[in-house]
């Protein structure tokens, strides 16, 4: 699998998946497939998204290693794995407890001492942890405008990156914080599972690995 041709020009983003072995992130039925580009199911109706989408929203954030990152969507935990060797602190949150419990265990077996995890409603972001420089959302807001808390973390500077619209029609939105208001920017089309607001479970505590 080549990302050089298909969009991802920025090294450090190419070198950071290099780095992430992505078979661990997936279920061992799937193993054979985990460098195929193509999304992968994970169980409870979500899904690891295709490494190209990956590269191309990592890269799309611009990313800066002294940046704190939200990542709202942990899932199976490759994308947070993949922004921790970019950046120097990731926060992500996840709604489905399983998936959350396998998440927090593979990012303690691989050493990613730099992400920090929540299980509970991404919707409502981190506000102990708040201004963030980078926040991306990998899972599609009904509608057009992201979730207000999120955009309220946002630091002056900072960069919210999330599918918005519905099934059939979504793309990835850019919001650009600056000292005077928010810069919207519409990049590309996508098909990601849709963002969820309630839990499965009761929240626990934030727990660091």
């Amino acid at each position: 699998m080549s990302l050089r041709g298909q969009g991802v020009t920025d090294t450090e983003v190419l070198a950071a998946i290099e780095r992430v072995p992505r078979e661990r992130f997936v279920p061992a039925a799937f193993i054979d497939q985990a460098y195929e580009d193509q999304p992968l199911p994970i169980g409870h109706a979500q899904t690891i998204s295709q490494p190209r989408v990956v590269a191309l929203m990592t890269q799309a954030l611009e990313l800066g290693d002294r940046h704190r990152v939200l990542e709202i969507g942990t899932g199976s935990g490759y994308q947070a794995a993949v922004l921790s060797k970019l950046v120097r602190r990731v926060y992500t949150i996840e709604r489905v407890r399983p998936l959350y419990v396998e998440a927090v265990q593979r990012f303690a077996e691989l050493g990613l001492h730099n992400i920090t995890t929540r299980f509970g409603d991404g919707t409502k972001g981190w506000p102990e942890q708040a201004p963030f420089d980078r926040i991306l959302v990998t899972a599609a807001a009904d509608g057009s405008e992201p979730p207000a808390p999120l955009l309220a973390q946002l630091a002056v500077g900072g960069v919210l990156l999330i599918p918005l619209g519905g099934r059939d029609a979504q793309r990835v939105e850019r919001f650009r914080r600056t000292e005077t208001g928010v810069v919207r920017e519409g990049l590309w089309p996508v098909r990601f599972v849709p963002l969820m607001t309630d839990t499965t479970g009761d929240p626990d505590e934030p727990v660091g690995v």
